[in-house]
C-alpha cells in the first residue's frame, strides 16, 4: 500500500542590496539561501530570482 506523500516546505533567506556600478549608476543585488542545506545562489535580475528558487528546489528533491 503506497503510503500518502507528506507535505514539504522549504525556508529560504532572500538578502537584497543596493550596488554602486559606475558613476551615479545604481544595480540591485541580492542573495538566495535554501536554509535546510546552505546552499546559495546570488542573482542581479529580479527575473532570475523565481528561476533560482525553482531549481534550487528542484534539487533538494530526492530521486526516486
Amino acid at each position: 500500500m503506497d503510503q500518502p506523500l507528506e507535505p514539504r516546505s522549504y525556508l529560504f533567506t532572500v538578502r537584497v542590496w543596493q550596488e554602486e556600478i559606475g558613476h551615479e549608476q545604481d544595480e540591485w543585488r541580492g542573495k538566495v539561501q535554501l536554509l535546510t542545506n546552505g546552499e546559495v545562489r546570488y542573482f542581479h535580475d529580479w527575473q532570475v530570482l523565481a528561476s533560482l528558487l525553482l531549481a534550487m528546489l528542484a534539487e533538494s528533491q530526492p530521486n526516486e
